[in-house]
């Protein structure tokens, strides 16, 4: 596994390049991003294009061996072509115009600046497309962050009424689909139809989770575009996009299959504070961040590419500028961030970012380095990571155990129509992965559409509208199953089936879900060896035998498969976790708790997320070949697999 750093050479004094370059490999460095804010730098003015400076920057980096991300610059057009379209701006729910003056200012919708978009990366592939040092290109930077994937603009309800004529054909059909009788919401023509914004009340759901299919596949539209000149132009290179945490707007799967290199930035600190944990958790790891976060998104964004390829483009080394409070890492948590990324099997890390910018609205943001050019905590951090890593040599994958299937669509659907204002879908998942990971399991998280044969177990923690096949392919499994809620629930309209829930699924659970509620927060119900919150079924079935009759009933199993009809806690996802896992015959390893592992096919990896020292006596194959067998805080140990 490389690693590199993210470098912005139009920040810093040219005479700065060289020196800055040469520290960089003495980290232990080899891999630099660069580029992906520097419109206004590369064309001041249209089509006056200055050179020079990247040029320099470029080959600056060559000379000491380093190699290059080069990135797309679509993420900050420059102030004068705002000016020559304002209409390029995206609106926001409210009818609002995303006005220039910090970054993402454009909506995916507007063909315009599509075409400026295209121009742009032209010029740059024709220019730098072959150069030795390119090994890769970054298209854009962050799809939707900010909020910017669904626009309210012109443009974009233009598109949405040829996306809705292409989708259904008549708009009696539309109708039809939307249940547009409610209401009395029928439309006479597509064009009638506008964004589901500014409506008295809610909008009909139908029409939000189509206005949400045609938002994603406008990122994977505007991605393919950029993608397709890269291809032509600079053959040879990968091509990845940075994704971001506990972030579904748009079809990470579909933008994916554009992509040789799926990527993601890696933020545990920021992404623990800013998400649903509770003050507890969040005291507890608040230098550390969560044992699951780093991970989860690891494992999800390898299953976004064909190939399984990915990395972290940027990894936090400190401190960031943007959480609601924003702690330092505890000392050594920057390396076994590092560690763990190979453990998972990514290609690079990169390290956000070289230096400290003194100035703008990123400045309070840590990096390798501080303003003044002195080494910050983090970098003799990358170097013991570099030391790791060259003891270590590549990190073979292996076969996980489990799959956790992902869907995009239910989180669409789940936060289109939540029922409870605490159901959020990622938290969902991200429970159900926790309860693998407690167990000592490796995983993959893959989409409904992966091939889940070669798993000992699957878990599908919601999947309210099953995709075309997907309930064949979970029949012909071996493997135990469990389901949980929603799952089924809604037909590709946004309509309770007409068998009611789980629809198709009753060809594999015979059971019908015929109430449901949600649960105030706070409301807890027992069920068997745990409970249940948020959300709860009534289920009737002569089928199904109740794994727990408590509060009506909550698990039935049915040969290898099982549902929940609830929110299950931690302890009756680890109870059926470990049933599942001895029925395929999976060894358990019972963890401590802030200690997780990570195989490979040479080596087993710990990771403590605690503020205080774990003994892992019994977990590992005699001693470690790195690190000791009381990890320390903030400590990572390997040991050779037999």
């Amino acid at each position: 596994m490389k690693l590199g750093t993210c470098y912005f050479p139009e920040h810093w004094p040219q005479e700065m390049w060289a020196e800055d370059v040469r520290r960089m490999r003495e980290m232990g460095l080899s891999l630099v991003r660069i580029g992906e804010f520097a419109w206004s730098r590369i064309e001041p003015e249209p089509g006056r294009f200055e050179w020079e400076w990247l040029d320099r920057a470029i080959d600056t980096l060559a000379a000491e061996g380093l190699r290059i991300i080069l990135c797309t610059p679509t993420a900050t057009p420059p102030k004068w072509l705002v000016d020559r379209m304002p209409d390029m701006l995206a609106v926001d729910a409210e009818g609002r115009p995303r006005r220039f003056g910090s970054r993402r200012h454009y909506c995916f919708s507007h063909q315009g600046y599509r075409a400026q978009s295209r121009r742009i990366i032209t010029a740059l592939a024709k220019r730098y497309g072959r150069h030795d040092a390119i090994v890769a290109w970054q298209t854009d930077n962050e799809y939707g962050c900010h909020d910017t994937v669904l626009s309210f603009s012109d443009s974009a309800a233009a598109g949405f009424r040829v996306w809705c004529l292409n989708r259904y054909g008549t708009i009696e059909a539309l109708n039809e689909a939307w249940g547009n009788v409610f209401w009395s919401m029928e439309y006479a023509s597509f064009e009638a139809i506008d964004p589901p914004n500014l409506t008295v009340t809610e909008a009909n759901p139908a029409h939000w989770l189509d206005y949400r299919r045609f938002a994603s596949d406008e990122v994977v539209r505007f991605n393919r575009e950029q993608a397709d000149i890269l291809r032509e132009l600079s053959p040879d290179r990968d091509i990845t996009h940075n994704f971001m945490g506990f972030f579904t707007e748009f079809d990470h799967h579909a933008v994916g299959r554009d992509l040789d290199v799926a990527t993601w930035d890696s933020y545990p600190l920021g992404f623990l504070e800013q998400f649903w944990f509770d003050d507890a958790t969040k005291r507890a790891y608040l230098r550390q961040g969560h044992p699951d976060i780093a991970a989860f998104h690891h494992d999800l964004y390898r299953g976004t590419t064909a190939g399984g390829r990915w990395a972290v483009m940027e990894q936090q080394p400190g401190p960031v500028n943007w959480a609601r409070f924003n702690p330092a890492p505890l000392p050594g948590m920057v390396a076994l961030w590092t560690l763990e990324a190979y453990a998972h099997g990514a290609e690079f890390v990169g390290y956000f970012r070289w230096r400290q910018a003194p100035f703008a609205q990123e400045q309070m943001h840590a990096g390798l380095l501080r303003p003044d050019s002195s080494e910050a905590e983090a970098a003799p951090e990358a170097r013991a990571a570099a030391k790791a890593l060259d003891t270590l040599g590549e990190a073979e994958p292996v076969k996980a155990q489990a799959a956790l299937v992902f869907s995009y669509e239910a989180a669409w659907v789940c936060g289109i129509q939540p029922q409870a204002k605490s159901f959020r879908y990622l938290e969902l998942v991200f429970e159900w992965y926790s309860a693998l990971r407690r167990q000592g399991l490796d995983v993959d998280i893959v989409s409904p559409q992966a091939d889940l044969s070669r798993y000992a177990m699957v878990l599908v923690p919601s999947l309210p509208i099953l995709p075309g096949g997907f309930v064949e392919r979970l029949s012909k499994l071996t493997a135990p199953i469990l389901i949980g809620p929603r799952t089924g629930s809604k037909t590709a309209s946004f309509a309770i089936p007409d068998e009611l829930a789980p629809g198709e699924l009753r060809a594999l659970m015979p059971l019908t879900v015929t109430r449901v509620e949600s649960l105030r927060d706070g409301v807890r119900l027992e069920a068997g060896d745990g409970s249940i919150a948020r959300w709860r079924e009534d289920v009737e079935t002569s089928e199904m035998a109740e794994l727990s009759a408590s509060t009506g009933g909550v698990v039935y199993r049915r040969a290898r498969t099982r549902y929940i009809a609830g929110w299950p806690d931690a302890r009756l996802l680890d109870q059926l976790v470990a049933r599942m896992a001895r029925e395929a015959g999976v060894a358990l390893t019972t963890l401590p708790e802030g200690l997780r592992l990570r195989r490979t096919a040479r080596h087993l990896l710990a990771f403590n997320y605690c503020d205080t020292p774990i003994n892992t006596a019994g977990i590992g194959p005699g001693a470690p070949l790195i690190g000791k067998t009381v990890i320390p805080p903030a400590g990572y140990a390997v040991w050779r697999r037999p």
